[in-house]
């Protein structure tokens, strides 16, 4: 496993979010900031000009134009080879050295082809990690956009924080009654409150994938088992006492926690893992988990995106604070119409297993 110190690789932060959110606001106030007097920036919009070679388009030091249209619909070669040809003209000095790249989306892009790029493409993953995703919620606007557009609803629960916009043209019950929806969309995501753009650098670092040698993040923040039992709790509650819409979109997103007691076979949860990605990796939006490895002392790291499951990594050690440090396995998962049973059914299969929380 590499420390993070060893990690040489350029982090990349994706940030996203609806139509009008203000992620352009954000990213002008942010590169202002020194920190981020090295961080590259590419710009995904919808365009005019067909695509061609000349995909990546100098602006400034800052600022790089992808203009292929919008990142999830041309295809993952288009940021692929935006992101390596980034690195090489940085590698050949044409442009100076950069530290971090920060990719802006447009309003209506899935954040999961940025991240299975980073994982999949060979020469993209040696050189760029994915360091998080940002996803600018409109606090005026948020709660009608979500009900009435899947793409807002996808974006909110593939993030790992929360920026809510605008929040200085809200009003108290305003901002309690979005937080709280995305609460039960995304129970692990925290949730920062902007005023005229206003983000800090320490927003968007370090932000997203588990790190395993970082300081500042406890793993059962990072799981937020509770949260999402409580989460889950709600929406059943909920989902048993309202009809719905059926064109409500987070009617259909929910999360869901599974504790499992004895240590498991790495081989027969990895299979488990795979079925359930292969055959259902549409409809699983994001896992994380903590797992009790057999014949491992330190507990290991599983994240998962859609079809994706990344490279396992390994804790030193196990936490000393709860919830934790009983040493079980932990799996959230985030899915949209997927019933927990499917997923259980799985490891009970593969790993002989059912959920003990």
């Amino acid at each position: 496993m590499i420390s993070p110190d060893q990690d040489r690789r350029i982090p990349v932060t994706l940030l996203t979010g609806f139509l009008g959110a203000g992620k352009t606001t954000l990213l002008n106030y942010l590169l202002r900031q020194p920190e981020m007097a090295r961080a590259a920036v590419l710009i995904n919009e919808f365009g005019t000009i067909p695509v061609d070679h000349h995909l990546v388009t100098r602006i400034d030091d800052d600022l790089i134009l992808l203009d292929s249209g919008c990142i999830c619909c041309t295809v993952r070669s288009d940021l692929s080879r935006s992101l390596t040809e980034l690195f090489m003209r940085s590698l050949r000095r044409e442009i100076p050295p950069i530290n971090r790249v920060i990719i802006e989306t447009t309003g209506l892009a899935d954040p999961a082809p940025v991240i299975y790029t980073l994982m999949e493409d060979f020469f993209v993953a040696e050189r760029f990690r994915m360091d998080g995703v940002l996803t600018a919620v409109d606090s005026t606007l948020a709660q009608e956009q979500l009900a009435r557009h899947p793409e807002p609803v996808k974006q909110v629960v593939m993030a790992d924080r929360l920026l809510l916009t605008k929040c200085d043209l809200a009003d108290a019950g305003q901002l309690e009654a979005l937080g709280a929806v995305l609460s039960r969309l995304n129970p692990g995501a925290a949730q920062l409150q902007l005023r005229q753009g206003e983000l800090q650098p320490a927003a968007v670092m370090g932000c997203g994938l588990y790190d395993p040698g970082g300081k500042t993040r406890e793993v059962g923040d990072w799981l937020a088992e509770e949260r999402v039992r409580e989460a889950a709790r709600q929406h059943h509650e909920h989902a048993h006492t309202h009809h719905h819409d059926p064109d409500r979109h987070d009617a259909l997103v929910h999360s869901f926690a599974l504790t499992f007691d004895t240590p498991l076979p790495w081989a027969f949860f990895a299979d488990a893992m795979a079925a359930l990605l292969e055959s259902r990796g549409e409809h699983i939006l994001r896992v994380k988990g903590l797992l009790n490895v057999s014949g491992d002392p330190r507990p290991r790291i599983v994240q998962c995106v859609q079809h994706v499951m990344y490279p396992a990594s390994s804790l030193e050690a196990w936490p000393e604070t709860a919830p934790c440090n009983d040493r079980r396995s932990r799996l959230v998962f985030i899915v949209r119409d997927l019933p927990k049973t499917v997923v259980e059914q799985a490891f009970a299969m593969f790993c002989g297993v059912r959920d003990q929380g």
